[in-house]
Protein backbone atom coordinates (compact mmCIF):
# COMPACT_ATOMS: atom_id res chain seq x y z
CA UNK A 1 0.00 0.00 0.00
CA UNK A 2 1.38 3.38 -0.87
CA UNK A 3 1.69 6.40 1.39
CA UNK A 4 -0.17 9.58 0.60
CA UNK A 5 3.11 11.54 0.54
CA UNK A 6 4.78 9.16 -1.97
CA UNK A 7 4.81 9.77 -5.65
CA UNK A 8 2.06 7.21 -6.34
CA UNK A 9 0.02 8.57 -3.42
CA UNK A 10 0.30 12.09 -4.74
CA UNK A 11 -0.79 10.89 -8.14
CA UNK A 12 -3.79 9.06 -6.59
CA UNK A 13 -4.79 12.16 -4.60
CA UNK A 14 -4.47 14.31 -7.63
CA UNK A 15 -6.65 11.98 -9.64
CA UNK A 16 -9.36 11.45 -6.96
CA UNK A 17 -9.24 14.64 -4.89
CA UNK A 18 -12.56 16.11 -6.08
CA UNK A 19 -14.33 12.82 -5.66
CA UNK A 20 -13.14 12.49 -2.10
CA UNK A 21 -13.93 16.09 -1.26
CA UNK A 22 -17.36 15.65 -2.79
CA UNK A 23 -17.93 12.49 -0.76
CA UNK A 24 -16.87 14.23 2.43
CA UNK A 25 -19.09 17.20 1.56
CA UNK A 26 -22.07 14.97 0.93
CA UNK A 27 -21.51 13.11 4.20
CA UNK A 28 -21.19 16.41 6.08
CA UNK A 29 -24.28 17.82 4.42
CA UNK A 30 -26.21 14.65 5.23
CA UNK A 31 -25.20 14.85 8.88
CA UNK A 32 -26.15 18.54 9.00
CA UNK A 33 -29.46 17.74 7.35
CA UNK A 34 -30.07 14.99 9.86
CA UNK A 35 -29.33 17.33 12.76
CA UNK A 36 -31.67 19.96 11.27
CA UNK A 37 -34.39 17.37 10.68
CA UNK A 38 -34.02 16.02 14.20
CA UNK A 39 -34.21 19.51 15.71
CA UNK A 40 -37.19 20.33 13.49
CA UNK A 41 -39.01 17.17 14.56
CA UNK A 42 -38.40 17.91 18.22
CA UNK A 43 -39.72 21.44 17.68
CA UNK A 44 -42.83 20.06 15.96
CA UNK A 45 -43.39 17.71 18.89
CA UNK A 46 -43.12 20.62 21.31
CA UNK A 47 -45.50 22.72 19.19
CA UNK A 48 -47.99 19.86 19.00
CA UNK A 49 -47.73 19.34 22.74
CA UNK A 50 -48.42 23.02 23.36
CA UNK A 51 -51.31 22.93 20.89
CA UNK A 52 -52.73 19.87 22.64
CA UNK A 53 -52.40 21.57 26.00
CA UNK A 54 -54.16 24.67 24.63
CA UNK A 55 -56.93 22.53 23.14
CA UNK A 56 -57.38 20.78 26.47
CA UNK A 57 -57.48 24.13 28.28
CA UNK A 58 -59.99 25.46 25.73
CA UNK A 59 -62.13 22.37 26.21
CA UNK A 60 -62.12 22.88 29.97
CA UNK A 61 -63.17 26.51 29.56
CA UNK A 62 -65.86 25.58 27.05
CA UNK A 63 -67.23 22.97 29.46
CA UNK A 64 -67.23 25.53 32.25
CA UNK A 65 -68.90 28.02 29.90
CA UNK A 66 -71.60 25.50 29.01
CA UNK A 67 -72.09 24.59 32.66
CA UNK A 68 -72.43 28.27 33.61
CA UNK A 69 -74.91 28.92 30.80
CA UNK A 70 -76.94 25.85 31.80
CA UNK A 71 -76.93 27.16 35.37
CA UNK A 72 -78.40 30.45 34.15
CA UNK A 73 -81.00 28.55 32.09
CA UNK A 74 -81.85 26.28 35.03
CA UNK A 75 -82.30 29.20 37.41
CA UNK A 76 -84.51 30.93 34.85
CA UNK A 77 -86.67 27.85 34.20
CA UNK A 78 -86.98 26.55 37.76
CA UNK A 79 -86.91 29.72 39.84
CA UNK A 80 -87.13 33.00 37.92
CA UNK A 81 -90.11 32.32 35.63
CA UNK A 82 -92.16 30.21 38.10
CA UNK A 83 -91.79 32.81 40.83
CA UNK A 84 -92.62 35.66 38.45
CA UNK A 85 -95.68 33.79 37.12
CA UNK A 86 -96.94 32.98 40.61
CA UNK A 87 -96.67 36.59 41.70
CA UNK A 88 -98.18 37.81 38.41
CA UNK A 89 -101.17 35.54 38.91
CA UNK A 90 -101.81 36.79 42.44
CA UNK A 91 -101.55 40.44 41.37
CA UNK A 92 -103.91 40.11 38.42
CA UNK A 93 -106.47 38.15 40.43
CA UNK A 94 -106.27 40.73 43.19
CA UNK A 95 -106.55 43.81 41.00
CA UNK A 96 -109.20 42.39 38.66
CA UNK A 97 -111.40 40.57 41.15
CA UNK A 98 -115.01 40.71 39.98
CA UNK A 99 -116.55 38.54 42.71
CA UNK A 100 -117.85 41.59 44.59
CA UNK A 101 -119.74 42.67 41.47
CA UNK A 102 -121.36 39.28 40.88
CA UNK A 103 -122.29 39.09 44.58
CA UNK A 104 -123.89 42.50 44.29
CA UNK A 105 -126.08 41.23 41.47
CA UNK A 106 -127.06 38.11 43.42
CA UNK A 107 -127.68 39.79 46.74
CA UNK A 108 -129.35 42.85 45.27
CA UNK A 109 -132.13 41.12 43.38
CA UNK A 110 -135.25 43.17 43.73
CA UNK A 111 -133.33 45.99 45.35
CA UNK A 112 -131.06 47.25 42.56
CA UNK A 113 -132.55 49.77 40.17
CA UNK A 114 -132.33 48.97 36.45
CA UNK A 115 -129.64 51.62 36.18
CA UNK A 116 -127.59 50.05 38.98
CA UNK A 117 -127.99 46.62 37.47
CA UNK A 118 -126.94 47.83 34.03
CA UNK A 119 -123.93 49.68 35.44
CA UNK A 120 -122.80 46.58 37.35
CA UNK A 121 -123.13 44.38 34.27
CA UNK A 122 -121.11 46.87 32.23
CA UNK A 123 -118.34 46.78 34.83
CA UNK A 124 -118.33 43.00 34.75
CA UNK A 125 -118.13 43.08 30.95
CA UNK A 126 -115.15 45.43 30.93
CA UNK A 127 -113.30 43.72 33.78
CA UNK A 128 -113.86 40.18 32.45
CA UNK A 129 -112.19 40.97 29.15
CA UNK A 130 -109.57 43.17 30.82
CA UNK A 131 -108.64 40.31 33.13
CA UNK A 132 -108.26 37.71 30.41
CA UNK A 133 -106.49 39.91 27.84
CA UNK A 134 -104.18 41.30 30.54
CA UNK A 135 -103.35 37.72 31.55
CA UNK A 136 -102.82 36.70 27.95
CA UNK A 137 -100.62 39.70 27.18
CA UNK A 138 -98.59 39.61 30.41
CA UNK A 139 -97.99 35.84 30.27
CA UNK A 140 -96.87 36.00 26.64
CA UNK A 141 -94.56 38.94 27.22
CA UNK A 142 -93.06 37.46 30.38
CA UNK A 143 -92.34 34.07 28.79
CA UNK A 144 -90.64 35.76 25.84
CA UNK A 145 -88.78 38.19 28.10
CA UNK A 146 -87.07 35.54 30.22
CA UNK A 147 -85.82 33.85 27.04
CA UNK A 148 -84.38 37.18 25.94
CA UNK A 149 -82.63 37.44 29.31
CA UNK A 150 -81.04 34.00 29.03
CA UNK A 151 -79.99 34.64 25.43
CA UNK A 152 -78.33 37.93 26.34
CA UNK A 153 -76.52 36.35 29.28
CA UNK A 154 -75.39 33.47 27.08
CA UNK A 155 -74.04 35.94 24.56
CA UNK A 156 -72.11 37.77 27.28
CA UNK A 157 -70.58 34.52 28.46
CA UNK A 158 -69.51 33.69 24.92
CA UNK A 159 -67.95 37.13 24.43
CA UNK A 160 -66.06 36.81 27.70
CA UNK A 161 -64.70 33.48 26.51
CA UNK A 162 -63.80 34.84 23.06
CA UNK A 163 -61.85 37.66 24.69
CA UNK A 164 -59.65 35.18 26.49
CA UNK A 165 -61.33 34.77 29.86
CA UNK A 166 -59.41 32.00 31.58
CA UNK A 167 -60.99 29.01 33.21
CA UNK A 168 -60.22 30.10 36.75
CA UNK A 169 -61.98 33.43 36.24
CA UNK A 170 -64.97 31.79 34.57
CA UNK A 171 -65.22 29.23 37.37
CA UNK A 172 -65.00 32.02 39.93
CA UNK A 173 -67.84 33.86 38.18
CA UNK A 174 -69.90 30.68 38.16
CA UNK A 175 -69.27 30.13 41.86
CA UNK A 176 -70.22 33.75 42.68
CA UNK A 177 -73.25 33.94 40.42
CA UNK A 178 -74.91 36.70 42.43
CA UNK A 179 -71.80 38.86 42.29
CA UNK A 180 -71.49 39.44 38.55
CA UNK A 181 -74.83 41.10 37.81
CA UNK A 182 -76.39 38.03 36.20
CA UNK A 183 -78.65 37.14 39.12
CA UNK A 184 -79.70 40.78 39.53
CA UNK A 185 -80.59 40.87 35.84
CA UNK A 186 -82.66 37.68 36.08
CA UNK A 187 -84.38 39.22 39.08
CA UNK A 188 -85.93 41.90 36.84
CA UNK A 189 -88.35 39.20 35.62
CA UNK A 190 -90.62 39.99 38.56
CA UNK A 191 -90.57 43.72 37.80
CA UNK A 192 -93.79 43.34 35.77
CA UNK A 193 -95.74 41.80 38.64
CA UNK A 194 -94.17 44.04 41.27
CA UNK A 195 -94.20 47.46 39.63
CA UNK A 196 -95.59 47.34 36.08
CA UNK A 197 -98.83 45.40 36.34
CA UNK A 198 -100.98 48.20 37.80
CA UNK A 199 -100.19 50.57 34.92
CA UNK A 200 -100.60 47.72 32.42
CA UNK A 201 -104.06 46.83 33.75
CA UNK A 202 -105.14 50.48 33.74
CA UNK A 203 -104.08 50.82 30.09
CA UNK A 204 -105.74 47.52 29.17
CA UNK A 205 -108.97 48.62 30.82
CA UNK A 206 -108.99 51.78 28.71
CA UNK A 207 -108.52 49.64 25.60
CA UNK A 208 -111.28 47.20 26.62
CA UNK A 209 -113.70 50.06 27.33
CA UNK A 210 -113.09 51.49 23.87
CA UNK A 211 -113.53 48.17 22.02
CA UNK A 212 -116.53 46.94 24.02
CA UNK A 213 -118.54 50.16 24.12
CA UNK A 214 -120.64 49.13 21.10
CA UNK A 215 -121.13 45.51 22.20
CA UNK A 216 -124.42 44.98 24.02
CA UNK A 217 -124.87 42.36 26.72
CA UNK A 218 -127.84 40.76 24.94
CA UNK A 219 -126.07 40.53 21.58
CA UNK A 220 -124.94 37.00 20.61
CA UNK A 221 -121.22 36.40 20.18
CA UNK A 222 -119.62 33.46 18.42
CA UNK A 223 -116.25 32.04 19.42
CA UNK A 224 -114.61 33.75 16.44
CA UNK A 225 -116.09 37.07 17.55
CA UNK A 226 -114.77 36.58 21.09
CA UNK A 227 -111.31 35.86 19.69
CA UNK A 228 -111.47 38.88 17.42
CA UNK A 229 -112.58 41.06 20.33
CA UNK A 230 -109.63 39.95 22.45
CA UNK A 231 -107.15 40.66 19.68
CA UNK A 232 -108.76 44.05 19.05
CA UNK A 233 -108.36 44.95 22.72
CA UNK A 234 -104.71 43.88 22.57
CA UNK A 235 -104.11 45.97 19.46
CA UNK A 236 -105.88 48.96 20.98
CA UNK A 237 -103.74 48.54 24.10
CA UNK A 238 -100.54 48.65 22.02
CA UNK A 239 -101.76 51.71 20.13
CA UNK A 240 -102.19 53.53 23.45
CA UNK A 241 -98.53 52.83 24.32
CA UNK A 242 -96.72 55.62 22.54
CA UNK A 243 -93.13 55.07 21.48
CA UNK A 244 -92.86 51.51 22.81
CA UNK A 245 -93.73 52.73 26.29
CA UNK A 246 -95.14 49.24 27.01
CA UNK A 247 -91.52 48.16 27.56
CA UNK A 248 -91.57 50.16 30.79
CA UNK A 249 -94.12 47.67 32.18
CA UNK A 250 -91.52 44.88 32.20
CA UNK A 251 -88.05 46.49 32.11
CA UNK A 252 -86.99 49.16 34.61
CA UNK A 253 -86.26 52.47 32.92
CA UNK A 254 -83.34 53.32 35.17
CA UNK A 255 -80.88 50.84 36.66
CA UNK A 256 -79.95 53.14 39.55
CA UNK A 257 -83.57 53.68 40.51
CA UNK A 258 -84.27 49.95 40.26
CA UNK A 259 -81.25 49.18 42.46
CA UNK A 260 -82.57 51.57 45.08
CA UNK A 261 -86.01 49.95 44.93
CA UNK A 262 -84.40 46.52 45.45
CA UNK A 263 -82.32 47.80 48.37
CA UNK A 264 -85.42 49.22 50.05
CA UNK A 265 -87.47 46.05 49.44
CA UNK A 266 -84.66 43.92 50.90
CA UNK A 267 -83.99 45.90 54.06
CA UNK A 268 -87.00 48.16 54.49
CA UNK A 269 -84.85 51.26 54.13
CA UNK A 270 -82.45 52.78 51.62
CA UNK A 271 -79.21 50.94 52.46
CA UNK A 272 -76.48 51.80 49.96
CA UNK A 273 -74.45 48.75 51.05
CA UNK A 274 -77.08 46.53 49.44
CA UNK A 275 -76.88 48.17 46.02
CA UNK A 276 -76.09 45.77 43.21
CA UNK A 277 -73.60 46.04 40.36
CA UNK A 278 -75.47 48.86 38.65
CA UNK A 279 -73.01 49.26 35.79
CA UNK A 280 -73.39 45.67 34.63
CA UNK A 281 -77.14 45.71 35.24
CA UNK A 282 -77.56 48.90 33.23
CA UNK A 283 -75.66 47.39 30.31
CA UNK A 284 -77.81 44.26 30.31
CA UNK A 285 -81.04 46.24 30.67
CA UNK A 286 -80.07 48.58 27.83
CA UNK A 287 -79.44 45.64 25.51
CA UNK A 288 -82.75 44.10 26.56
CA UNK A 289 -84.71 47.27 25.80
CA UNK A 290 -83.09 47.39 22.35
CA UNK A 291 -84.23 43.83 21.66
CA UNK A 292 -87.80 44.42 22.88
CA UNK A 293 -88.08 47.59 20.78
CA UNK A 294 -87.05 45.76 17.60
CA UNK A 295 -89.49 44.92 14.81
CA UNK A 296 -88.44 41.27 14.99
CA UNK A 297 -89.47 40.97 18.64
CA UNK A 298 -92.76 42.74 17.95
CA UNK A 299 -93.44 40.25 15.15
CA UNK A 300 -92.88 37.16 17.31
CA UNK A 301 -94.89 38.74 20.10
CA UNK A 302 -97.83 39.31 17.73
CA UNK A 303 -97.57 35.73 16.41
CA UNK A 304 -97.40 34.37 19.95
CA UNK A 305 -100.43 36.38 21.07
CA UNK A 306 -102.48 35.11 18.14
CA UNK A 307 -101.46 31.53 18.86
CA UNK A 308 -102.37 31.93 22.53
CA UNK A 309 -105.70 33.52 21.55
CA UNK A 310 -106.47 30.42 19.45
CA UNK A 311 -105.77 28.17 22.45
CA UNK A 312 -107.91 30.37 24.71
CA UNK A 313 -110.87 30.13 22.35
CA UNK A 314 -110.45 26.34 22.19
CA UNK A 315 -110.73 26.29 25.99
CA UNK A 316 -113.78 28.54 25.87
CA UNK A 317 -115.42 26.38 23.21
CA UNK A 318 -114.78 23.30 25.36
CA UNK A 319 -116.41 25.03 28.35
CA UNK A 320 -119.51 25.98 26.41
CA UNK A 321 -119.74 22.62 24.64
CA UNK A 322 -123.04 21.64 23.07
CA UNK A 323 -124.76 24.67 24.58
CA UNK A 324 -123.29 26.88 21.87
CA UNK A 325 -125.82 27.60 19.09
CA UNK A 326 -124.55 28.52 15.60
CA UNK A 327 -125.17 32.21 16.21
CA UNK A 328 -123.31 32.16 19.54
CA UNK A 329 -124.41 32.98 23.08
CA UNK A 330 -125.50 36.31 24.50
CA UNK A 331 -122.46 38.22 25.68
CA UNK A 332 -123.81 38.34 29.26
CA UNK A 333 -123.76 34.52 29.44
CA UNK A 334 -120.16 34.36 28.21
CA UNK A 335 -118.64 36.84 30.65
CA UNK A 336 -118.11 34.45 33.58
CA UNK A 337 -116.43 31.92 31.29
CA UNK A 338 -114.28 34.64 29.70
CA UNK A 339 -113.07 35.75 33.13
CA UNK A 340 -112.21 32.15 34.11
CA UNK A 341 -109.85 31.81 31.15
CA UNK A 342 -107.20 33.80 33.00
CA UNK A 343 -106.67 30.89 35.42
CA UNK A 344 -105.19 28.56 32.79
CA UNK A 345 -103.25 31.43 31.21
CA UNK A 346 -101.44 32.07 34.49
CA UNK A 347 -100.70 28.48 35.52
CA UNK A 348 -97.16 27.63 36.60
CA UNK A 349 -94.80 27.21 33.62
CA UNK A 350 -94.35 23.43 33.94
CA UNK A 351 -98.14 22.97 33.54
CA UNK A 352 -98.85 25.97 31.33
CA UNK A 353 -99.71 24.77 27.84
CA UNK A 354 -99.64 28.32 26.51
CA UNK A 355 -96.01 28.84 27.56
CA UNK A 356 -95.07 25.42 26.17
CA UNK A 357 -96.76 26.27 22.87
CA UNK A 358 -94.91 29.58 22.59
CA UNK A 359 -91.58 27.86 23.26
CA UNK A 360 -92.27 25.26 20.57
CA UNK A 361 -93.10 27.76 17.83
CA UNK A 362 -90.42 27.55 15.07
CA UNK A 363 -90.51 31.32 14.55
CA UNK A 364 -89.75 31.90 18.22
CA UNK A 365 -86.84 29.46 18.21
CA UNK A 366 -85.42 31.06 15.05
CA UNK A 367 -85.68 34.52 16.59
CA UNK A 368 -83.59 33.53 19.60
CA UNK A 369 -81.06 31.76 17.40
CA UNK A 370 -80.52 34.93 15.37
CA UNK A 371 -80.56 37.03 18.52
CA UNK A 372 -77.74 34.98 20.01
CA UNK A 373 -75.70 35.13 16.80
CA UNK A 374 -76.28 38.81 16.01
CA UNK A 375 -76.39 40.50 19.39
CA UNK A 376 -75.57 44.24 19.14
CA UNK A 377 -71.92 44.80 20.07
CA UNK A 378 -71.14 45.99 23.59
CA UNK A 379 -70.16 49.61 24.01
Amino acid sequence: MFQLGSAPGKAFWARHRWKMLLSLGVAGAGYAAYRFYDAHQKQLVRVEQRAEEERAADEIIKNQLQAHFEKVQRISDTTTLPFAMHYLRSRIMEELDISHLTERLLQGKGELTPEDKYETWEKIKILSFTRTVSSMWAMTLLSLYVRVQVTILGRHLYLDFARGTDGAQLQAESDTFSGNGHKDFLGTADYLATYGITALIRQMQHAATEILKEKQLKDPMSMDQVSQTMLQISEQFMSLCEGNSWINFIVPENANRYAQLMAVSSSGFDDSSLLMDVGKLDQLMTETRMVLASDDFRNIMDMSLRKVADLVIEDLRAQVGAALPPSGLPLAKLLARVAQLSSTLLEEPSKNKHIQTIRSMPEVGLFYTFLYANMPPQT
